[in-house]
């Protein structure tokens, strides 16, 4: 469920730039992240609307369930379609001011009945409480790399038993031959998608140093570390996967 709410075509990478400055979530790149998102990740759609199933089932009477770096709702809105139980308050959160501020009319927009805060803060400094379901979508590979296990923990601590965290991330292969396979697929259902080799390229070197993927035995190692009973990938595409992991 990712609205196309003045959505634009994704042209931001099209015309060859001196200099690529690192990624933001800026205004430029909320007026094309739905295009964005749909073309650059495999399975978005599925991994969106499973999320909303997901919650249906975790989700508990009298919680929180939060979507932490929320951009423009498509996680949230799922949730908030499929919840049902009683008392139930979906928390989303981002530090873009850019992609908050088109969140709320997006869910102002919207129908359904469960209550939605929008937190304008970084998604560390929130406090974790009463939670039943946590969504990361492709969230976590954002924060640097020494400070994840500190806050998977805090969010293993703020669940509820029989809570859920759902983690999305782009992969990171230990084995050469899969790297090299791996990204070149998802170059190559880019280039499907209508972006050029320059396109993939410089959007490549401006999310260099600021998305920083790690492999699944990495996520599972620190989950399970953190206190989670388990965690598993319930989906795979290429070099982008969600995991659940259950308390």
């Amino acid at each position: 469920m990712l609205t196309k709410m003045n959505s634009q075509k994704d042209t931001l990478f099209a015309s060859p730039l001196g200099e690529v400055d690192g990624f933001q979530f800026d205004n430029s790149v909320v007026d094309v992240f739905p295009d964005m998102i749909q073309r650059s990740v495999p399975g978005y759609s599925a991994i969106i609307s499973a999320i909303g199933l997901l919650s249906s089932r975790f989700a508990q009477a009298d919680s929180n369930c939060y979507d932490l770096g929320c951009s423009l709702g498509a996680a949230t809105l799922s949730m908030r379609h499929k919840i049902t139980q009683p008392n139930c308050t979906i928390i989303a959160v981002d530090n873009s001011s850019a992609m908050l501020s088109r969140c709320e009319k997006i869910i102002a927009r919207d129908t359904a009945s469960t209550p939605v805060k929008l937190v304008y803060s970084d998604i560390q400094d929130i406090i974790i409480e009463k939670a039943s379901v946590v969504v990361l979508n492709f969230t976590l590979q954002f924060i640097p790399v020494n400070e994840r296990d500190a806050f998977i923990k805090k969010i293993y601590t703020g669940l509820r038993p029989g809570g859920l965290l759902i983690l999305s991330e782009k992969l990171m292969f230990n084995d050469t031959r899969q790297q090299i396979l791996q990204t070149e697929m998802h170059h190559a259902f880019k280039k499907a998608n209508g972006y050029s080799d320059m396109e993939i390229s410089q959007k490549r070197a401006a999310l260099e140093n600021v998305l920083i993927p790690e492999s699944f035995s990495q996520h599972k190692t620190r989950l399970l570390q953190s206190g989670f009973d388990n965690a598993e990938v319930w989906f795979q595409y290429f070099n982008f996967a969600s995991m659940i992991a259950l308390k």
